[in-house]
């Protein structure tokens, strides 16, 4: 009897198969026993996540070492990555440590000096390469959870020096990991192409459950992808598959092996996924090196007979910890709906877009979408805002590079034309991107297709101490720090009109300036100034006494 429904099924089996063998190696970069908490790979809004992230027993303070001989290139202080360190090692390889509590001396003690030498926290230094030799095993750092962190944790990058692609360093601490857990599946998605498929008389995209006994038909040109992820034995995180492929009828038509990528194809990720789940098939503009299409359309399977094709998802691990997910797709003949759009709102990904409507210019270079996009543009109308509302697309698309948005100023509320600035509309909710007024226009570089308007920031930011009763006994200074329209651009504090050392906690909007005793006195009473800016250069100056 023939099947006219989807049937999904995890066969259950857990593999092992070699790996390619790695000459180089590295000794571990913690003296505590390794487990992850994230992998190389993950995906993360607008980028793959670039390391690995070790446990570090939920604490900071952990000894960081150096994992071969080689020296330390560069040393950096960010509100994103906290404390860094970059080591390049003899073997070829340069590592990068993020969200580090500290380093050890003299380091710690030229980057301090540093720091108020340039009177910011933020600050980025080059050694020579003589000037901090370091050996496999010798402490470089202590472990943290400064930048944007979500816990303490050691996240390490691995760069191939010879060609500055980031790798996943696994494979070389694979030996200290133990792991014989199998990725699992939450979901199967099939994109119908426009004007090319259906799936069950439709042109939207169909999810399956992995327990669905309802029939799913299709015809025409379709797409597949599946949400996945991997887990790994003794934890409860969940992780990014290492690789991913299809099998229709037997064949493989798509594979996928999360193992290494270039800078310049971190933004590829948004033509690779779609929400949490993976396509396993290639954009005409998407060219990154770790998806590989086996037939010729690029991935994308034709449903032209009215029969019953088998597909077969396959997940590893990098331990080869396998689990397999088969379906059906019943071939049905329907109506395929045309392809409708029009001509001057049709994008072409392998040309420039130039749209230009009244009070609104866009500039789309090539390459900078992944496919061709037939965008529903659309202009609203505000009698409250200082421009008109322009949708240049009904749902965000991630561009691969910047393009230039121009807006044109309708009510000039204020005079100061550097307080205006392009936002990104998403309900009621207003994103700066930022942007300079210029000859009744506001223009910006925008990262994605959404709806824009121009707005206006006059506003200071909010700056509030916090428990200044406790400042001196504590020896901590502490402020919050929030601003509602264009973000924080720069602060400074000054303790008794000397530059102090603040840093800015991102996760918390929190300012920390440690009092340092060799700086400022421990006794008498100290006046403390901070000064905060946004990006439409509105300032809030705050002076208090401990």
């Amino acid at each position: 009897m023939k099947k006219y429904i989807v049937t999904l099924l995890l066969l259950g089996s857990i593999k092992v198969y070699a790996q390619t063998n790695h000459t180089t190696t590295f000794t571990p970069p913690l003296d505590i026993p390794l487990t992850l908490s994230g992998n190389f790979g993950e995906l993360r809004p607008n980028h793959f996540h670039g390391g690995i992230d070790f446990k570090t027993q939920n604490t900071i303070g952990k000894r960081v070492l150096a994992i071969a001989d080689g020296y330390i290139s560069r040393i950096m202080v960010t509100h994103g990555s906290g404390y860094m360190l970059h080591v390049r090692y003899s073997n070829g390889y340069t590592a990068i440590y993020r969200h580090l509590s500290g380093f050890v001396k003299p380091m710690a003690d030229a980057i301090e000096a540093y720091q108020y030498e340039k009177e910011s926290w933020e600050v980025d230094l080059i050694p020579s390469a003589t000037q901090y030799p370091v050996h496999a095993g010798q402490q470089i750092a202590w472990s943290g959870n400064t930048g944007y962190s979500m816990g303490p944790h050691l996240h390490l990058d691995l760069i191939e020096d010879s060609t500055g692609d980031r790798l996943d360093p696994l494979p070389f601490f694979s030996k200290y990991i133990k792991d014989n857990r199998a990725p699992r599946a939450e979901a199967i998605m099939i994109f119908p192409q426009p004007g090319k498929g259906v799936v069950q008389g439709s042109l939207q995209n169909k999810i399956i459950a992995l327990n669905t006994v309802r029939p799913t038909e299709a015809w025409g040109v379709i797409g597949a992808g599946i949400k996945a992820y991997d887990y790994m034995t003794g934890t409860s995180n969940r992780y990014g598959v290492y690789s991913v492929t299809l099998y229709v009828d037997g064949a493989e038509v798509y594979n996928s092996v999360v193992d290494r990528y270039s800078p310049d194809e971190n933004r590829m990720i948004n033509s690779w996924t779609h929400g949490h789940f993976m396509k396993s098939f290639i954009d005409p503009g998407n060219t990154l090196r770790m998806l590989r299409a086996h037939n010729a359309e690029r991935g994308l399977v034709t449903i032209n007979e009215e029969r019953d094709y088998h597909f077969l998802y396959e997940l590893k691990d990098y331990y080869g910890n396998t689990a397999r997910y088969r379906f059906v797709i019943s071939g049905k003949k329907q109506p395929v709906p045309p392809f409708e759009h029009k001509e001057k709102y049709l994008f072409k990904w392998d040309q420039v877009n130039y749209l230009q409507e009244p009070g609104m210019t866009l500039i789309v270079p090539k390459g900078v979408l992944y496919t061709d996009l037939p965008v529903q543009f659309k202009v609203y109308p505000d009698s409250n805002a200082v421009s008109y509302i322009y949708q240049l697309n009904d749902e965000g698309v991630p561009l691969h590079a910047s393009c230039e948005l121009s807006i044109g100023v309708r009510r000039r509320v204020v005079q100061d034309t550097t307080k205006y600035y392009i936002a990104r509309k998403t309900g009621s909710r207003l994103s700066s991107v930022g942007g300079r007024y210029e000859n009744g226009f506001v223009k910006a570089k925008i990262l994605s297709l959404g709806t824009y308007v121009v707005a206006v920031d006059t506003v200071p930011p909010v700056v509030t101490p916090l428990s200044k009763n406790t400042w001196a006994r504590a020896g901590k200074i502490l402020y919050r720090v929030k601003d509602g329209q264009t973000g924080i651009r720069s602060y400074r504090g000054t303790i008794d009109g000397k530059y102090a050392l603040f840093q800015w906690e991102m996760m918390t909007n929190r300012l920390i300036c440690k009092i340092d005793p060799t700086r400022v006195s421990k006794t008498g009473k100290h006046i403390v100034e901070l000064t905060v800016t946004d990006h439409c250069g509105n300032v809030t100056v705050l002076k208090d006494i401990y």
